[in-house]
């Protein structure tokens, strides 16, 4: 080896960490009702941050899915290979209860534990997260018909991944997926034109169309809308029927994507595909809408999630990287940026546990947090998501050119930021459905400020900003309607930093989010604000 060879001034490999090593997560999970799971989070983000666990992320994004469409004899087939890295992901996850598991547990916050197991185990990659998160949101959907329930639930609640396409009754557990958007319509989904037509048995309807965007074309029971005699229904499509023929799911291609590559996507055809109704005929949206807020509360966690992996990642590159004759670490402009995405990191865990701990609250009869969860759930989808792309880049320029090549794994994290805002709902969907809760349903708002209360008095900044909110609401309007949502985001992430953050978080969060002491990029926190403490939190650092 030649001295130009030597490798210096190179940080080593992260793994193995322990990605539950988060105070911030571990408090709220304690904080919001799970405490006792507390030893099962832990136990998980070792693996997570195992050099085996971290290879599988890194090889199920490197080698895509696969679609093939006819087996060698002509017979259509319609599935999807993918590398067993994918396999050993979902099993995982599966078996660690991130898929429909929480609703057969009878404890309070199996919902929050739930969210944090996905905070942690979301340090692999986050594809796989894609089925795991339909199956959980399919399971109170098919509850509006009880004999699908008892058929099917059991199955979608199992902790067993079982891979392949078989009659459902036969296997050890499911995994649901979805299909809402046409290729007319994206998000209008009343524009769906795939029609339903009743057959002679009760219940049980034939589709005819071409969805736009269906994930996980492997999943075993999808819920799918379609135009019914009635309107816009709610459906549950198998794609194996109960004698064992193969159920109409034609995948045409799969699509090509910026990012969350090890996920398969596609757009399937229907055409006499035998489907059951899940809900009355034309309330298909009321019906299906309660998966999308589920789904809507893992964008928030898989948001959360990204900013955390990406700032542990920035944070070790920091510690272990010199430069102009000193650490990254030591130098007071990185410590900067690295303690303002601290700031953003721990404000969305913080409000990914308080919603999951409304939605398992919610679920016990809660009327209150039933109503702050419907309005939080898509303030928190709208503005957490929408920051991940900004701080994700930010943590990809810690490291510096070494960031942007893909062995790093920093590029694979920058492409799926995006993707969460865009998935059940872009910004404007979820901004203009604030405005639908607020005008439908007094009491979010009053959930909402109920919350709010809770920190009365203890940041004069907040205190004000509840005030200009107050105002605002009463000029709500759509084309101000990401302003509207911007400020509900940031003053109930403010009022969560106030009551449980240590007071040098929840002091800089105020003076540069609330305060106005802040520039247009991250990096730029008050003088005032103690970055020692706030990175000594986030990332262990000492001074």
């Amino acid at each position: 080896m030649t001295a130009t060879h030597d490798v210096t001034n190179q940080p080593p490999p992260l793994a193995p960490y322990d990605a539950s090593d988060d105070a911030a997560l571990l408090e709220g999970l304690r904080r919001e009702g799970a405490g006792w799971a507390e030893d099962g989070v832990r136990r998980l983000g070792l693996r997570a941050g195992s050099a085996q666990a971290q290879e599988w992320g890194e090889l199920a994004n490197r080698h895509k899915p696969v679609l093939r469409t006819h087996d060698r004899y002509g017979h259509r087939v319609d599935e999807v290979d993918f590398h067993p890295s994918w396999h050993h992901l979902m099993r995982v996850a599966v078996a660690e209860g991130l898929a429909g598991a929480p609703w057969a547990e009878d404890r309070p916050g199996a919902h929050v534990a739930r969210t944090a197991g996905g905070l942690v185990w979301g340090h692999t990659e986050a594809g796989h997260g894609c089925p795991t998160s339909m199956t959980y949101a399919a399971v109170p959907v098919l509850r509006r018909e009880p004999e699908l329930a008892k058929l099917y639930e059991p199955l979608l609640t199992s902790r067993e991944y079982d891979p392949g396409l078989r009659v459902p009754a036969q296997k050890r557990g499911l995994l649901a997926g979805m299909g809402m958007t046409e290729k007319q319509g994206g998000s209008d989904v009343r524009t769906n034109t795939t029609t339903a037509t009743p057959t002679a048995e009760e219940g049980v309807y034939t589709l005819r169309g071409h969805k736009w965007f269906t994930s996980a074309p492997m999943c075993d029971v999808f819920l799918v809308l379609a135009q019914a005699p009635g309107g816009l229904s709610c459906f549950l499509v198998p794609r194996v029927l109960p004698d064992g023929t193969r159920n109409a799911f034609r995948v045409q291609r799969l699509k090509d994507k910026l990012g969350n590559r090890s996920n398969a996507s596609s757009e399937p055809e229907f055409d006499g595909t035998v489907a059951w109704l899940v809900g009355p005929e034309g309330q298909g949206v009321k019906t299906i809408i309660e998966m999308v807020n589920c789904t809507r509360l893992d964008c928030v966690m898989a948001s959360a999630t990204l900013m955390r992996k990406t700032l542990v990642e920035a944070g070790h590159h920091a510690r272990h990287r010199a430069a102009f004759g000193a650490a990254l670490s030591d130098q007071p402009l990185m410590r900067n940026v690295l303690a303002d995405l601290a700031l953003e990191s721990e404000a969305a865990t913080t409000l990914a546990l308080r919603l999951a701990g409304a939605a398992d609250r919610a679920g016990r009869g809660d009327d209150a947090e039933r109503a702050f969860r419907r309005i939080a759930t898509a303030v928190g989808k709208y503005w957490v998501t929408k920051r991940g792309p900004a701080f994700t880049a930010e943590a990809l320029e810690c490291l510096g050119g070494n960031g942007y090549v893909e062995e790093s794994g920093m590029p694979r994290h920058y492409r799926e930021a995006p993707l969460l805002s865009i998935w059940e709902g872009s910004g404007n969907v979820n901004a203009l459905d604030v405005l639908r809760a607020l005008g439908r349903e007094p009491a979010t708002a009053e959930a909402l400020f109920a919350e709010l209360a809770l920190a009365r008095g203890a940041d004069a900044r907040l205190d004000a900003a509840v005030t200009r909110l107050k105002d605002a609401l009463t000029e709500a309007s759509e084309a101000g309607a990401r302003r509207l949502v911007e400020l509900m985001a940031l003053t109930l992430q403010a009022s969560l930093l106030v009551r449980h953050a240590p007071p040098a978080v929840a002091d800089a969060f105020c003076a540069s989010r609330l305060g106005g002491d802040w520039g247009h990029a991250f990096g730029t926190l008050p003088a005032t604000a103690d970055t020692g403490a706030v990175l000594g939190r986030a990332l262990g650092w000492e001074g």
